[in-house]
């Protein structure tokens, strides 16, 4: 009895598995005109670069976003999204003149445009990596010691690149639950007329979000 139970276990637990295996693929499966729809949430780290040596630190935020993802093939599509990001950066410098000069947080707020090539690996093609150009709309900018509006000191537009990474899991015939590490890199300086060394924006960003 003991070995008829084991042996029916077995089976069952491989018929488990194949049938898994088989929902996976063929969910996963898309064709050239297919369309995607996602929406996802995430936790930002921001920064900034510069030429010189900058002290800054992270700031910590969130993003929140909307994407349509065009398939060419089962391997490639494009995508583009439009996402609310919280950028800025830790231990900035703020001079108000009359010798009031602050160490402030810098808190910059952006309606992020990003439109990427994505590509679509693995063996159930579950897996995706996507890489373009993004240009990200100031909405707001402040600084923490002042509590001062300094949208007037930056740019209306960031740009630069994006990459990302993730995973996507079936969770119903038309629905996935994915997971992805993003990060944009600027090209640009967000500062208006800067007279220094060039100040560009780094964020990293882990989202979870549903694919439709």
């Amino acid at each position: 009895m003991s070995n008829l139970k084991s042996q029916f276990m077995q089976k069952f637990f491989t018929t488990l598995l194949v049938a898994l295996c088989f929902c996976t693929a063929a969910f996963s499966q898309k064709r050239a005109g297919d369309v995607e729809v996602g929406v996802n949430v995430g936790l930002n780290g921001s920064t900034v670069t510069a030429d010189q040596y900058t002290n800054s630190k992270y700031r910590v935020g969130f993003n929140a976003g909307v994407s349509l993802d065009y398939f060419f093939s089962a391997a490639w599509s494009i995508k583009g999204k439009v996402v609310y990001d919280q950028k800025g950066w830790g231990d900035g410098y703020i001079d108000y003149g009359n010798n009031q000069a602050y160490t402030t947080d810098y808190k910059l707020d952006y309606i992020t445009i990003p439109v990427m090539a994505n590509w679509h690996f693995g063996r159930t093609r579950n897996w995706f990596l996507d890489f373009g150009p993004y240009v990200g709309i100031l909405a707001s900018a402040k600084e923490t010691a002042g509590g001062a509006d300094v949208k007037d000191l930056f740019n209306t537009t960031d740009a630069g690149v994006a990459l990302g990474i993730g995973i996507k899991f079936p969770v119903s015939n038309n629905t996935k639950l994915f997971i992805e590490l993003h990060g944009q890199g600027g090209i640009s300086d967000i500062v208006k007329d800067n007279p220094g060394s060039a100040l560009r924006t780094s964020t990293s960003s882990l989202n979870v979000g549903f694919a439709f």
